[in-house]
């Protein structure tokens, strides 16, 4: 079984910054796409950014010149910094991979539980 955990949230006044983690664990051969999503009170879950094995990276443009993704391979790690936050920033955020179970079979996707980010104005 294959786990995403996330931690780094918390309550953050406007302009500040907050750094999130999520480490894979378990048995796999390797990770593709890490991401992290945000789902806020009543609204819709929304992509906030992607980063690829080699490293490639997107953003949602809400958060663009402001979050940072990057990762660990070694460590099957995705971090996402987060700077400038804004109260429109508060949500949980959600932790996903696309995950190589096995070369050459399914690539399921994995979510964590989520880490809530409120940000007071």
């Amino acid at each position: 079984q294959v786990q995403l955990v996330e931690s780094g949230g918390g309550l953050v006044q406007a302009g500040g910054s907050l750094r999130l983690s999520c480490a894979a664990s378990g048995t796999f051969f390797s990770i593709n796409d890490m991401g992290w999503y945000r789902q806020a009170p009543g609204k819709q879950r929304e992509l906030v950014s992607i980063i690829t094995s080699g490293g490639t990276t997107n953003y949602a443009d809400s958060v663009k010149g402001r979050f940072t993704i990057s990762r660990d391979n070694a460590k099957s790690t995705v971090y996402l910094q987060m700077n400038s936050l804004k109260p429109e920033d508060t949500a949980v955020y959600y932790c996903n991979a696309e995950v190589v179970r096995n070369p050459g079979g399914l690539i399921p996707q994995y979510w964590g539980l989520g880490t809530q980010v409120t940000v007071s104005s």
